[in-house]
Order: C-alpha cells, then sequence, then structure tokens
C-alpha cells in the first residue's frame, strides 16, 4: 500500500515535469531536424559540383611540384566515398551559419532583447572569421605547405598521393585554421561579459602562447611545418583580440554614465 501511495505521488510529478519540458523538448527537435535539413541539402547541392571542387582543391598541388600530375586511390570504392565525404564537409561547412542561427532562435525567447542583437552579432561575426580561417588556410597555408612537403620529390623518388587522404588532409586543415580563427572573437565576447579583462590577457601573453602552439601542434597531427604557419597567425589574433577587448572595455566604460 506504501508503496501505491507513492507511486501516485510521484506519477503527477513526472506528469507536470514532461509537459513543461515538451515545448521545449519540441522546438528543439524542430531546430535540430532544420539543421539536419541544412546540411542534406548542401551536402548534395555540393555532391552535384564535386568533381569540379575536387579539381580546384587539388590544384595547389599539381602547382606545387611538377612531378604530380594526377592523383591516385586503391580501393575500388575509395574514389567514391572520398566524394561523398568531401561534399558532406563541405555541407557541413556551408551550414555553419544556419546552425548558429537555429541555435540562437532556441535560445531567442529567453533572451532580452538586448541579447538578442548581440546573438546575432555573434552568428555574424563567428561565420565571417570562420571563413575567414579556411580561405587563409587555402589560399594562403596549403599552398606554402605544399610546396614544402613537395620539395622532397625528385625523379628517383616519385610522388604518389591518394586522393582520399589528400582531400581529407586539406578540408581539415580548412577547418582547424576556421575554428582557430574564432580566438580573437572569443576573448572580446569573455570581455564584454566581464569574465576577463584586457590586462590578464597582456599579462599572460606568453602562457597562452605556449598553449597556442601546443594547440596548433595538435591541431594539425603534428606536423611541424602547419604547427608554424597556424600558430603564428594566430600569435596576431590573439593580439588583435588583446586590442579589441581592451576598445570595447573603453566604450562600456565611458557608456556607463549615461
Amino acid at each position: 500500500m506504501a508503496g501505491n501511495s507513492h507511486l501516485q505521488v510521484t506519477l503527477p510529478i513526472i506528469e507536470r515535469s514532461l509537459a513543461f519540458f515538451r515545448p521545449h523538448h519540441l522546438e528543439l527537435r524542430r531546430r535540430l531536424i532544420t539543421s539536419f535539413l541544412s546540411i542534406l541539402i548542401l551536402s548534395v547541392v555540393a555532391y552535384v559540383f564535386v568533381e569540379p571542387i575536387a579539381a580546384f582543391l587539388i590544384a595547389p598541388l599539381k602547382h606545387a611540384s611538377p612531378l604530380v600530375d594526377k592523383l591516385v586511390y586503391t580501393n575500388l570504392p575509395e574514389a567514391f566515398l572520398s566524394y561523398i565525404k568531401l561534399a558532406f564537409m563541405i555541407g557541413l561547412g556551408a551550414s555553419f551559419p544556419v546552425i548558429l542561427y537555429q541555435l540562437w532562435r532556441f535560445a531567442a525567447p529567453g533572451l532580452r532583447r538586448e541579447e538578442k542583437k548581440l546573438a546575432i552579432i555573434v552568428v555574424f561575426w563567428a561565420t565571417l572569421l570562420f571563413a575567414g580561417g579556411a580561405c587563409f588556410a587555402l589560399f594562403a597555408v596549403l599552398p606554402r605547405m605544399l610546396i614544402y612537403f613537395m620539395s622532397y620529390a625528385t625523379p628517383a623518388l616519385t610522388p604518389l598521393p591518394k586522393l582520399g587522404l589528400y582531400l581529407t588532409f586539406v578540408i581539415r586543415t580548412m577547418i582547424t585554421f576556421g575554428l582557430s580563427f574564432q580566438i580573437p572573437f572569443l576573448m572580446v565576447m569573455a570581455g564584454k561579459a566581464d569574465l576577463v579583462k584586457a590586462g590578464y590577457f597582456r599579462k599572460k601573453r606568453y602562457y597562452f602562447y605556449a598553449v597556442i602552439v601546443v594547440l596548433a601542434f595538435m591541431l594539425t597531427a603534428g606536423d611541424f611545418m602547419a604547427t608554424a604557419l597556424l600558430a603564428i597567425p594566430l600569435f596576431g589574433l590573439y593580439e588583435a583580440g588583446i586590442f579589441l577587448t581592451a576598445l570595447f572595455a573603453r566604450r562600456k566604460k565611458a557608456d556607463s554614465p549615461a
């Protein structure tokens, strides 16, 4: 009898809890479905043009060495799976603004008007920095890395790069730089939230430099050339983050009396 009475008390509490969370659950499901559909649609569109996209990404490798005129694949489904993977990664990267926007829409009902405006700024700058980092990797870093790597190729040492591994290397490099370029943005957001002051970033500069080197080494899978090419611009972005954090702090202090 005691067990039944306890169950009768517990069930209404569970039902009320489920009724409270149900609208949020449905909203989250709707946002996730929209994000997945965006990734799927953009991946399908990318797959339609996957061959010219792959040729565009392969071009820097051919320019890096006259000994490379084509790529190879050793397993029968490798080329097909490589194109599928490339299309998916492009669809995922292109859906980055949509995913951020869906996250904002999910959180927007609980935000104030000023916070909603800040969320739009967050989505815009995060997307812009990600795209800037990916383009910097593709057009500035990747050609120099390939020239260095292909300098070991000689008529006696013929390079035979595999299609799948090369495309994975390119996409991984672009995503790594895209995510790494979020550093100044995150620093500014931490400063605007009064979590960290610009002076702290200045005092701990060399500690953060060491962390950047370690992270760059890990993100580039231990490639020393890629580590240097990633760490050097991140140093500049870190300094830019200090400047912007201090600038926004001065503006906030100037506007506080009003």
